[in-house]
């Protein structure tokens, strides 16, 4: 049962980085792939029907390690409190960004909203960057932690553009990449999570809650996997390439 959700916590962390990482990309880039409100708005548009489901996978992560290892989680939120309250307040305020900035319809509101979308999305590269870093080092928060933002930042930017180009071929980057593209740039994305899971697994497994609690934990969440991942599959059909995103309905 331990080495059950400790895969069921690696899928949802790796899912997280993998799918929310290009949203997290898009978000820092936004200024550069949208010179002009017409750009950005596109850009948001591209994004917009995956982010709701993309979030989805961070709610279950930190579910199942609140339930699976409460005293990890303890430690992680006592150790690394900085950093989280970074993620969770860079969280809010991309998000704000995301749904304030179509309500007034004004070229500085929007232009104020979208620097919000860019600001939260880098810090939330950052502070996933060195939170990764502080938790392979034994919950010490160093200098080398900015190195650690830099290159979560850099991955995320990587997925951000390949997922537009996707998505847009040709008509944001001027370039056009394949799906095979899109899931390389998908493992960059999740490559310093992976690196951090394969690290921290014993000590993790050390940190498992009790049987009985797992197995309430499976009747209780287990069930509904089949529904996020059948809803993940729905957006993606749905809203591939070549379905014009200025004419998705959209919230953002």
């Amino acid at each position: 049962m331990d080495i059950l959700w400790f895969g069921v916590f690696a899928v949802l962390l790796l899912g997280y980085f993998a799918l929310e990482g290009f949203d997290i990309g898009l978000g820092m880039l936004l200024p550069v792939l949208g010179r002009t409100q017409e750009g950005r708005d596109r850009v948001v548009a591209a994004m917009a029907p995956y982010v709701l489901a993309n979030e989805v996978w961070l709610v279950a992560v930190a579910g199942v390690l609140f339930g699976a290892y409460p005293r990890a989680e303890g430690e992680v939120l006592f150790g690394l409190y900085p950093l989280v309250v970074s993620l969770l307040v860079s969280w809010i305020v991309r998000d704000a960004g995301l749904w304030f900035r179509r309500r007034l319809d004004g070229r500085a509101w929007r232009a104020g909203w979208d620097g919000a979308i860019c600001l939260g999305s880098f810090g939330l590269a950052f502070s996933w960057g060195a939170a990764l870093v502080a938790l392979a080092s034994g919950m010490s928060i160093t200098p080398l932690g900015l190195a650690g933002g830099v290159a979560v930042a850099a991955a995320l930017a990587f997925h951000g553009w390949t997922f537009v180009s996707w998505r847009l071929p040709g008509r944001v980057t001027g370039a056009r990449r394949s799906g095979t593209a899109l899931l390389v740039s998908a493992c960059v994305a999740a490559a310093p999570a992976a690196a951090l899971l394969a690290g921290a697994a014993p000590w993790l497994l050390g940190h498992t809650a009790p049987t009985d609690t797992l197995n309430v934990l499976s009747l209780m969440i287990l069930p509904f996997a089949p529904v996020m991942i059948g809803g993940q599959v729905w957006v993606w059909r749905t809203f591939g390439p070549g379905r014009a995103p200025e004419r998705t309905p959209s919230f953002f």
